[in-house]
C-alpha cells in the first residue's frame, strides 16, 4: 500500500463514518515514512477505528473491508478494529502522527487518519507475537526507522502484561537486525 493508497481510504471511510480514523496496523507506519521501504508496505490493508466512535468500525469493514465493492474496484481495504486490537507503551495517543486527507470533492471536508509513531507500532507489533511481525520489526530497525535506544525506552512503558513477553521478541529483532 503507498501513502496516497492509504490516504484514499481514510477519505473513504471518513466520509462513510464522519470521523477522522486511528491507524493502528502496518500502514500506520505511512504517517512517519511516506516514501517506507516497500518491503515493509505489502500489505493491501490497513487496520482503522473511528477516532471518537470505535465501536463503530463493523461499518468500515461492511463498506470498504475485504472483499467489498471497494476493495474489488481499488485493490485495497480498510479492516475496521477497535482500541484494544494494538498493545502499544503508555502515552501512545499522544505521540499519533496526524495524514491529513484532502477530499476528492472540494465541498467535503478533510478527513484525518492518526497513526502509531513508528515506535510504538513496532512494539505492538511484537506484542502481537507473529513471526511476520517480528521480521517486520527487524527490516524497520535494519533499515534505520527505528531507533534501539527508543524501542528499549519504550519497552519500559509497555502493559505490565505484555512487557516481558516482548522484551525477548524485540532483543531477538534487534540481533537479526545486526544492531544489538
Amino acid at each position: 500500500m503507498t501513502r496516497e493508497e492509504l490516504e484514499h481510504l481514510i477519505r473513504a471511510a471518513g466520509s462513510i463514518i464522519g470521523d477522522d480514523l486511528v491507524i493502528v496496523g502496518s500502514q500506520a507506519l505511512l504517517g512517519a515514512f511516506p516514501d517506507a521501504p516497500s518491503e515493509l508496505l505489502t500489505s493491501m490493508e490497513a487496520d482503522m477505528y473511528p477516532l471518537n466512535a470505535p465501536d463503530t468500525s463493523d461499518i468500515i469493514d461492511g463498506a470498504i473491508g475485504d472483499g467489498s465493492q471497494f476493495h474489488a474496484t481499488f485493490g485495497i481495504y480498510a479492516h475496521g478494529v477497535g482500541p484494544e486490537t494494538a498493545v502499544a507503551p503508555a502515552e501512545w495517543a499522544k505521540r499519533l502522527i496526524q495524514v491529513e486527507a484532502p477530499p476528492a470533492i472540494t465541498s467535503q471536508p478533510t478527513r484525518s487518519g492518526w497513526c502509531l509513531e513508528p515506535h510504538d507500532l513496532m512494539l505492538s507489533k511484537l506484542a502481537a507475537g507473529r513471526e511476520r511481525d517480528s521480521d517486520y520489526v527487524e527490516v524497520a530497525i535494519r533499515q534505520g526507522l527505528v531507533r534501539v535506544e527508543v524501542l528499549r525506552e519504550r519497552l519500559e512503558l509497555m502493559p505490565d502484561s505484555h512487557r516481558e513477553i516482548v522484551r525477548p521478541r524485540l532483543e531477538g529483532a534487534i540481533r537479526r537486525a545486526g544492531k544489538g
